[in-house]
C-alpha cells in the first residue's frame, strides 16, 4: 500500500551517501517525498526554510552532533524526530529521548522496519483520536489539552511539546486522576516495546514537566505515582 499523506518533505540527515539514498529510495516508495542533508547545518537550514514532516537523524555528522541538532531542531519545530545511530546502549537512547526525539533506530538497520517506524511516528503524530475529545480545559482554564490543532496551552500560551509528548499528555489526561503504568504509557505513546523502555518514559515525563510545570520538581498536573507510573491530578471545568 502507498500512502500519499504528506505535503512537506521527510528531511533525511546522514553524511553517508549510500545509506541516505537507499533510506531515500525507501521513503519515496512508499509516497512520501523525502530531501537528504548531509550536515547539519544544512539540515537546520532546510527545517528554517520548510518544515519538515519528519527528520530522520543521523547523530554522527561531520560538522556538529546530532544531539546539538536535535536541540535546534527543537526549537524550529515540533515535527517528529527519528534519530539513527551506532550507539545501542540503554544510557544513549535514554538520553537521545530526553532531547526530544520521538523514536530511536540502531545501526545496522533494515530499510523496511526504518520506514514501518517512520509510518508509526507520523500515525501518532497526526492522530486525532484519542481520549480528549476536541478540547478539555482543566484548573479554571489554566491548562487547555486541543486535540484537534494538537496544542497544550498553560496560561494561553502554547506549550511547546514533541509529539510524542503531547500523545502522553492526551493519555494521561483523557483520564484524570487514574494510574497509568509505564507500559502503559509506552503502548498508548509510543506503540512498541524495547529495551529499557521504563527510563524512556522517565525522560520524556521530565521533559514534560520542565515545559509545562511552574515548579517540575513540585509538578501540579503530571504526578508521580511510586513503585506504579504517573497520573494526571489536574481539576477538569465545567
Amino acid at each position: 500500500m502507498v500512502y500519499l499523506i504528506m505535503v512537506n518533505a521527510i528531511l533525511i540527515v546522514e553524511d553517508d551517501r549510500k545509506i541516505a539514498r537507499i533510506v531515500k529510495v525507501y521513503i519515496e516508495g512508499e509516497g512520501f517525498k523525502a530531501v537528504i542533508a548531509e550536515t547539519g547545518k544544512q539540515a537546520i537550514d532546510f527545517a528554517l526554510e520548510e518544515r519538515p514532516s519528519l527528520v530522520i537523524l543521523d547523530l554522527m555528522l561531520p560538522d556538529m552532533s546530532g544531539e546539538e541538532v536535535c536541540q535546534e531542531m527543537r526549537e524550529i519545530g515540533d515535527f517528529p524526530i527519528l534519530m539513527v545511530t551506532a550507539k545501542s546502549s540503554e544510557e544513549e537512547r535514554v538520553a537521545g529521548f530526553a532531547l526530544g526525539a520521538d523514536d530511536y533506530i540502531v545501526k545496522p538497520f533494515s530499510p523496511r522496519e526504518l520506514v514501518a517506524r517512520v509510518k508509526a511516528v507520523l500515525k501518532r503524530a497526526g492522530r486525532t483520536e484519542g481520549p480528549v475529545a476536541r478540547t478539555i480545559s482543566f484548573n479554571k482554564g489554566l491548562l487547555t489539552v486541543d486535540s484537534r490543532s494538537f496544542e497544550v496551552r498553560k496560561g494561553g500560551v502554547i506549550v511547546p511539546l514533541t509529539p510524542t509528548e503531547f500523545k502522553i499528555i492526551l493519555v494521561l489526561a483523557g483520564s484524570p486522576g487514574r494510574v497509568f503504568t509505564r507500559g502503559d504509557l509506552v503502548e498508548s505513546a509510543l506503540g512498541y516495546q524495547f529495551e529499557g523502555y521504563e527510563r524512556s518514559i522517565d525522560a520524556h515525563i521530565k521533559n514534560i514537566r520542565y515545559k509545562l510545570e511552574d515548579d517540575p520538581k513540585n509538578p501540579l498536573f503530571v504526578l508521580t505515582v511510586y513503585g506504579v507510573g504517573y497520573k494526571f491530578a489536574g481539576m477538569i471545568d465545567d
